[in-house]
C-alpha cells in the first residue's frame, strides 16, 4: 500500500513560518503499527528546507509531488488549518481517482466536504478507523468511482 501523506507546511502564514510538524510522527506510527510494509510519501521529509527553494525548485518539487499523488494508492492529508498546497493535492488525488482520507476540524470547509471520501475531526478519530477498518478496502474500483469511504462496524 503507497500512501501520500499531505498536510499543513505552512498554512496562512505571510512569513517564514512554519506549522508544527509533530502530527506526521505519530499518524505515521498508527498506519506503520497496523500496516508495517506501508508505504509512505511524506513530502515534508525530503523537503523540509522548502522555505528556501528558489521558485524553480519549488515548482519542480511541488509538480513532482503531483506526479507522486497519482501513483498512490490512498492520500492522507492532515488539515487542522487550511493549506492551499495540500488543497491542491487533494483535488489530484480526487481528479485521479486516488480515494482522499482528511484529518481536520473544518468540517465545512467545502475541499473537505467535497473530496474528501471520509474526514475524521482528530487523529483519534483516525486512529481508531484504522485499528477497526482494512484500509486495503478502500482501493477496490466501486470505492474509486463514488470516493465514498464507509467504516466497518
Amino acid at each position: 500500500m503507497k500512501i501520500f501523506f499531505g498536510g499543513i507546511i505552512q498554512g496562512s502564514s505571510q512569513g517564514r513560518d512554519i506549522f508544527s510538524q509533530d502530527y506526521r510522527d505519530k499518524i505515521k506510527k498508527v498506519l506503520r503499527e497496523k500496516y508495517p510494509d506501508i508505504v509512505i510519501f511524506d513530502p515534508f521529509e525530503s523537503h523540509n528546507d522548502s522555505i528556501d527553494y528558489n521558485d524553480d525548485q519549488a515548482k519542480k518539487t511541488f509538480f513532482k509531488h503531483l506526479e507522486i499523488i497519482k501513483l498512490s494508492d490512498l492520500m492522507l492529508a492532515y488539515l487542522p488549518k487550511a493549506s492551499m498546497g495540500t488543497a491542491i493535492e487533494i483535488w489530484q488525488a480526487y481528479h485521479d481517482r486516488i480515494p482522499v482520507l482528511t484529518i481536520s476540524p473544518m468540517t465545512t470547509n467545502w475541499i473537505i466536504r467535497l473530496f474528501s471520501g471520509k474526514n475524521f475531526e482528530t487523529v483519534e478519530a483516525f486512529e481508531k478507523f484504522v485499528h477497526r477498518n482494512d484500509l486495503n478496502m478502500l482501493f477496490s474500483s466501486e470505492k474509486k468511482q463514488t470516493g465514498i469511504i464507509e467504516e466497518s462496524a
